[in-house]
């Protein structure tokens, strides 16, 4: 499928559509959610612009850095200086309150609903608002993790204690050495328990989480799905979109539900199977 992209039918009034994705929401036997970074975007966890330059000025000054995401890949001289950026890449985006509403109004429009959330998001929105654990997958990641950067072993470790000192504690763009961490097996430098090549740990609770989610999916053949798509780009498509994609022209019964800003649409295969909103995520939350 997906040979060709059909856009939203522009005859098809906004408050329309917000309507039925209303009655998709009350009526379906599941709820798929599959979330991406312009969720936690809309959240106010934004990458670049003003907020870049309040936590990162120094950096962006000295490097040219432009943004958080192209900052994380910069090869820093020293693990001293790696970690000055890491810790505040971590606290400001995992540690730190939720700027905006948007999760809570997310969780209580499918709260009471039979729900599954898979997600790219590596900054533990969805738990800190009250969502259910055992309804996640994280399939990225999580910043509150590090893991061996070798890795000798397929474990992961809490940071927050570790990097609150290295935010409280750092100078001149480095953090000091003896806070600097290091596998407790085999001695070598930690690093994150992001997916960016296949060193990425699966630890124990990913593997949980991807079982919960197959589980999940597998009940629901031939039901009335909602998968719902918040916020997800071209960036990495084959985990939440092209899937979506698929199991709804699968299932007559599934409904595949977009919210995204300027990337909203379906293939033609499934677009009147498909409720596309171009829109503020935040917005359309509120009207929903």
């Amino acid at each position: 499928m997906c040979s060709r992209i059909g856009t939203e039918k522009s005859t098809e009034a906004y408050w329309q559509k917000i309507e039925r994705l209303r009655m998709e929401l009350l009526q379906a036997d599941a709820v798929v959610i599959g979330a991406g970074s312009g969720l936690s975007a809309a959240a106010g966890f934004t990458y670049s612009g003003e907020r870049f330059e309040k936590y990162f000025g120094d950096f962006a000054v000295k490097y040219g850095i432009g943004d958080m995401y192209s900052g994380g890949f910069y090869p820093y001289a020293t693990l001293a200086e790696y970690w000055a950026w890491w810790s505040r890449q971590i606290y400001y985006n995992r540690y730190v309150d939720i700027p905006e509403p948007v999760y809570e109004k997310l969780l209580e429009l499918i709260k009471d609903r039979d729900y599954f959330v898979l997600t790219t998001n590596v900054d533990h929105c969805f738990q800190k608002v009250g969502f259910a654990k055992e309804r996640l997958f994280y399939t990225q990641g999580d910043y509150g993790l590090w893991q061996c950067a070798e890795p000798c072993h397929e474990e992961t470790y809490d940071n927050e204690a570790v990097v609150r000192q290295m935010i409280a504690a750092q100078k001149n763009m480095s953090v000091p050495e003896e806070l600097i961490p290091y596998c407790p097996k085999c001695g070598k430098p930690m690093t994150m328990n992001l997916r960016c090549d296949d060193t990425f740990v699966e630890d124990q609770g990913w593997r949980k989480g991807s079982e919960r989610y197959r589980n999940f999916i597998q009940r629901q053949e031939n039901r009335r799905v909602l998968f719902w798509e918040l916020g997800v780009g071209m960036n990495t498509p084959g985990i939440i979109k092209y899937p979506f994609w698929q199991m709804t022209a699968k299932n007559p019964n599934a409904i595949y539900a977009c919210i995204n800003y300027g990337e909203a649409y379906a293939p033609t295969e499934i677009v009147e199977q498909s409720i596309c909103l171009n829109g503020e995520l935040g917005k359309i939350l509120r009207d929903l």
